[in-house]
C-alpha cells in the first residue's frame, strides 16, 4: 500500500496525507485581496482530499503587486480577507501555508504605476522593464516588509509560511550571479549574494517564532552563469545551518525570457516527471528535513512513486488538482477511473494568467466558479428532451452536462467515432494527451443513459425541433485550403495529418506551412512533420510566431523547431508559380524561392459548420442553440466551457451572464 495517504507532521502542523496543492496564480483577487472566489476555489481542493494547501504568491510590498488581481499583504487591513481563506480551508479538513514573496524585476508596474525592483539593472527578458536597483535602504525596507507580512499571515490563521526563494523572483535575483552584478555587500561572493535572503529569513523567524517556516527554491535556473543544483545544495546547507527550517520545497527554473521559464510549467511536450532527480538529490543531502517536491506529475499514483521510494515526504499536484479537485479522494476510494485528467496543455491555467485573466481549465470549466456551480446544481429543472448534434468536445460536454441536469439526452455524430478535431490533434506525438480528454468524455457518455447515435447525419433543423424540446448544434468548424496560385497542392491540416504525419520523409522533401492564426494547429503539424524528416518552411503573415500560444510553452517550442531545422519567415506572404513557391517578406521585399515543394499546408481561418443552426425557423431561436467551433472557430477550451454551460442552462446567453457575473 502506498504511503501517500499517511499523515505527516511539519513544523508541529499535523497534515492528513502527503499530497499538497502548490502555490499557483489564479487572478481571482480584487484590489490585491482574496475574494470569495479564492476561498471557494481552495475550499473545493481541501474538500477534495489534499492534505496541505500552499497559497499562491502573497506579495509583501506594493512594488510587487503588478496588477490588482494578485494577492498582497502590505498592511493590516488584509488580515480579515485572509482569515476567510484560512477558515474555508480548515473547515474542509486541510492545513494551509501562506507563500510570501516579492516578484522583483518581473513585477512591472503597467497596472499599478510602480517600477520593477531588483538587485541589479538587468531586465528579466529582452524588451522587459529595466528594474530599479535597490539601495541598501530599499533592501532594509523589503526585509521589514517580509517580517510584517509574516505577522499578518499568522494573525490570519495560517498554519505555516513558505518563503519563496525560487522561480527567479526577488530573493533568487539576489542569489544568482545571472541577475546580481552588485559590487557592495549584497553582491559578488556567495556570502554577499546570500545576505538578503539571510536577513529576510532572520526577520521572519524573529517576528513569528514557533511558526512552521520553510523555503521554496529552484534547484536549477537553466541559465548561463545561473544557479545549478550543486550551488543550490551549498546555499540550502548554509541556510539550514542558521535556521530551523520546517521544510524545503524543491522546484526549478527562473522567471527569465528563455527556455528556463518553460520548464517551470512543463507542458505535454515534456516527458513524465522531467525534473524528478532534483527531489532525490536534496532529500539525500537533507534527510531529516521534510522535503516537498514538484516535477510535472499528472496523477496521485505517479506522485506516490516519490513517496514510496523515499525521494520526497510530500508531493505537489497543481494542474491535476485544477483539473479535478477530487483527485485525492478518488484515489483514496479506488475511483481513479473517474478522474478528469490534466492534459498539461497550459491553455486555460497559465495561458490566461499571461493575459491577466482568471484561470480556467480545458477539462474542468467550473474552475473559478465553484460556488456558482454548487448553486446551479441545486436548482431542479423540468425534464426536457435534448438533441445534441455533433460529438466533439463541445457536443460531448453539452450532452453530459444536460444529462446531469436531469434531461433526456440524445447525442448524434455524423462520423463513426466521437472526438471531433481534438481526436485528430491527439494523433500528433507532442499533443497526445488530448486523447485523454476525448477518451474520458467518451467513457462518461458510455457509462450514462445518453442515447448515442454514430454515423447519423442530421440535415434538417425543422425535423429536429419537431422531435425534441431543445436542439444544441455542436457541429464544429471546417478547415479550408485557400488559393495561393497555380502549382503545388494546397492542402488542409486535416489532410496533412492523414497523409504525412505518420510517414517518414526519406529525401528531405520540402513542405510549406502557412500560419495565419498563431495557434497550436500550425505549431503541431510543423513539429510533427519536421520530426519525420520533412524540410519545413513556416510562413507567418504577422510579425511574431505563435501569438496565441502561451510564452510558457512557446519558449520550449521554438527551440525544438530550430533543432529540427525548421525555417521560419515572419511578416511574409506566399504565392505559387508552377512548381515554385515564392515567400516574400512584406517589410523589406526580400524573396525566397522554393522549387518543387511537396505541398503547402494552409493553417488559415476555419469556417464554422453552422448550417443546421442557420436553418432554424423564425421564432424557434429559444429552442435551438449553437456552441463551440460551430458558433465561432476557436479552441477546445471554449468548446468544453460552452458545452458545459449550455447543458446546464439550455440557454447559452443565460449561462454566460450567470457564470460571467464575477
Amino acid at each position: 500500500m502506498s504511503q501517500i495517504l499517511t499523515p505527516i507532521e511539519i513544523g508541529g502542523v499535523k497534515i492528513k496525507n502527503r499530497v499538497f496543492l502548490p502555490g499557483h496564480t489564479t487572478n481571482f483577487a480584487l484590489n490585491n485581496l482574496p475574494t470569495e472566489r479564492n476561498a471557494a476555489y481552495l475550499a473545493a481542493r481541501a474538500a477534495g482530499g489534499t492534505g496541505l494547501i500552499i497559497t499562491e504568491a502573497i506579495r509583501v510590498h506594493p512594488t510587487s503587486a503588478g496588477r490588482s488581481s494578485t494577492l498582497g499583504s502590505s498592511d493590516d487591513s488584509c488580515i480579515p480577507s485572509f482569515q476567510k481563506l484560512t477558515e474555508a480551508v480548515h473547515n474542509n479538513g486541510a492545513a494551509i501555508f501562506a507563500q510570501i514573496m516579492h516578484a522583483g524585476r518581473q513585477a512591472n508596474g503597467d497596472a499599478t504605476h510602480t517600477s520593477a525592483w531588483s538587485a541589479s539593472a538587468i531586465a528579466w527578458t529582452k524588451g522587459g522593464q529595466t528594474p530599479h536597483v535597490m539601495s541598501v535602504a530599499d533592501i532594509a525596507t523589503m526585509v521589514r516588509a517580509f517580517g510584517r507580512s509574516a505577522q499578518r499571515m499568522k494573525s490570519a490563521g495560517f498554519d505555516g509560511l513558505e518563503v519563496h526563494l525560487g522561480h527567479g523572483h526577488l530573493i533568487q535575483q539576489f542569489l544568482s550571479p545571472a541577475s546580481n552584478s552588485r559590487e557592495d555587500q549584497y553582491g559578488g561572493s556567495l556570502e554577499n549574494r546570500m545576505r538578503f535572503a539571510i536577513e529576510v529569513l532572520q526577520e521572519i523567524f524573529n517576528q513569528v517564532p514557533g511558526m512552521a517556516i520553510g523555503v521554496r527554491f529552484s534547484a536549477d535556473e537553466f541559465l548561463p552563469n545561473g544557479l545549478d543544483p550543486i550551488q543550490m545544495l551549498e546555499i540550502i546547507a548554509k541556510i539550514n545551518d542558521q535556521f530551523d527550517l520546517s521544510f524545503i520545497h524543491v522546484s526549478h527554473s527562473a522567471y527569465h525570457g528563455s527556455f528556463s521559464i518553460a520548464t517551470q510549467i512543463a507542458d505535454m511536450s515534456f516527458p513524465h516527471a522531467p525534473y524528478r532527480s532534483h527531489a532525490r538529490l536534496f532529500k539525500d543531502a537533507f534527510p531529516k528535513i521534510p522535503l516537498l517536491a514538484v516535477c510535472r506529475l499528472d496523477t496521485v499514483t505517479q506522485a506516490s512513486e516519490l513517496i514510496d521510494s523515499g525521494e520526497a515526504d510530500m508531493v505537489g499536484l497543481a494542474r491535476p488538482q485544477i483539473a479535478d479537485p477530487e483527485i485525492v479522494n478518488k484515489f483514496a476510494t479506488n475511483k481513479n477511473h473517474e478522474v478528469k485528467s490534466c492534459i498539461a496543455c497550459n491553455q486555460e491555467c497559465i495561458g490566461r494568467v499571461e493575459k491577466n485573466l482568471p484561470i480556467s481549465c480545458v477539462v474542468n470549466p467550473e474552475v473559478g466558479a465553484e460556488k456558482k456551480w454548487i448553486e446551479i446544481r441545486k436548482v431542479k429543472q423540468s425534464k426536457k428532451s435534448v438533441l445534441i448534434v455533433g460529438g466533439g468536445p463541445a457536443g460531448m460536454s453539452a450532452a453530459l452536462s444536460s444529462y446531469e441536469a436531469g434531461h433526456s439526452v440524445t447525442l448524434v455524430e455524423a462520423g463513426s467515432q466521437l472526438g471531433g478535431q481534438v481526436l485528430l490533434a491527439s494523433s500528433l506525438e507532442k499533443r497526445d494527451r488530448f486523447g485523454l480528454l476525448v477518451s474520458e468524455l467518451i467513457q462518461k457518455i458510455l457509462d450514462s443513459d445518453i442515447t448515442l447515435k454514430l454515423n447519423t447525419l442530421i440535415s434538417n433543423a425543422s425535423e429536429c425541433l419537431n422531435d425534441f424540446d431543445t436542439v444544441i448544434v455542436a457541429t464544429g468548424a471546417n478547415f479550408v485550403a485557400r488559393d495561393f496560385g497555380v502549382g503545388i497542392p494546397v492542402i488542409t491540416v486535416e489532410t496533412a495529418i492523414k497523409e504525412f504525419a505518420q510517414n517518414k520523409s526519406q529525401t528531405n522533401e520540402e513542405i510549406i506551412v502557412i500560419d495565419d492564426q498563431g495557434t497550436w494547429i500550425a505549431a503541431s503539424i510543423t513539429e510533427q512533420l519536421a520530426a519525420n524528416g520533412y524540410k519545413i518552411h513556416l510562413v507567418s503573415p504577422t510579425a511574431s510566431l505563435f501569438s496565441q500560444i502561451t510564452t510558457y510553452s512557446k519558449l520550449a517550442l521554438i527551440p525544438r523547431l530550430k533543432s529540427l531545422g525548421v525555417s521560419m519567415y515572419l511578416a511574409s506572404e506566399i504565392e505559387l508559380e508552377g512548381k515554385d513557391s515564392i515567400i516574400t517578406n512584406t517589410l523589406n521585399g526580400q524573396q525566397t524561392r522554393i522549387s518543387h515543394g511537396l505541398a503547402v499546408i494552409d493553417c488559415g481561418p476555419r469556417q464554422a459548420n453552422d448550417a443546421l443552426y442557420q436553418q432554424a425557423p423564425l421564432g424557434q431561436s429559444n429552442r435551438i442553440h449553437v456552441v463551440g467551433d460551430a458558433l465561432s472557430p476557436r479552441t477546445v477550451a471554449e468548446a468544453t466551457f460552452e458545452g458545459n454551460a449550455i447543458g446546464a442552462f439550455l440557454d447559452l446567453d443565460l449561462a454566460l451572464s450567470t457564470l460571467g457575473s464575477d
